[in-house]
């Protein structure tokens, strides 16, 4: 069975705004209903694969936050 030329690329987004953009993106053709049933599966596939890669982008700011507030992580306040 041949792959659908609309398939998502598989490789990882250049940054964390990419990523998100390209969920945000990702999202909205979804939501449409117009998307053929394999490229559901494909596009909820990479959605999956970009949510980690946010999160995992996420945790890393943390940690690092967590570090230079001496490991422990201060309310946000906006002030």
């Amino acid at each position: 069975m041949p792959k659908a030329s609309s398939a998502a690329p598989a490789s990882d987004p250049a940054s964390y705004e990419a990523a998100l953009q390209e969920l945000e993106q990702l999202v909205a053709r979804i939501e449409s209903g117009q998307m053929p049933l394999q490229d559901l599966l494909a596009g909820y596939q990479r959605g999956a694969v970009l949510l980690a890669y946010c999160r995992q982008q996420l945790e890393a700011v943390q940690d690092q936050i967590k570090v230079l507030d001496g490991d422990t992580l201060q309310p946000w306040s906006a002030e």
